[in-house]
């Protein structure tokens, strides 16, 4: 059984995440490696940590974006456990957790050799959009955004 835990970038189990996702990452980046970590070496305040029987096997993050957006980041599985919704559940957990927080919408980036990935944001209703921020320019980047109706939702 799966369980969710909200914390911050501090975390432990986070930062050994995130080095497993840094390290997968190399070989996906490649020569733009060194451009994308200085974007993910930041504190991170809203950070999902999702555990199996205690061991860590997945993560998110949400970060303001702006004063109505979201952006989500750090999203990873341990190889090991793909495949078993554990990536749907963080972005729930996240989406969720943005609501909270008033945004109306989340953007996020992805990398196009991350097929997995694109397909599951797609499945939650999120679309293409032109890169933004940092990522205009950068051709390897995918930008995602979902804008939410949670108002709708709760009535």
């Amino acid at each position: 059984m799966i369980q969710l835990v909200r914390t911050t970038s501090d975390a432990p189990d986070f930062k050994y995440l995130t080095q497993l996702f840094d390290t997968f990452l190399i070989d996906i980046d490649g020569e733009e490696k060194d451009f994308f970590a200085q974007y993910n070496q930041i504190y991170l305040q809203n950070v999902v940590v999702c555990y199996e029987d205690d061991v860590a096997i997945g993560c998110g993050a949400l970060k303001e974006y702006d004063a109505q957006t979201g952006e989500i980041k750090r999203m990873f599985v341990h190889p090991e456990h793909r495949n078993k919704g554990v990536a749907n559940a963080i972005l729930q957990e996240l989406e969720a957790w943005a609501g909270e927080l008033g945004f109306s919408s989340c953007i996020l980036e992805t990398s196009q050799k991350l097929e997995n990935a694109i397909a599951l944001y797609k499945k939650f209703g999120y679309q293409p959009i032109a890169n933004y921020g940092q990522y205009i320019g950068v051709d390897s980047s995918v930008c995602m955004k979902k804008q939410f109706d949670f108002k709708a939702s709760s009535q």
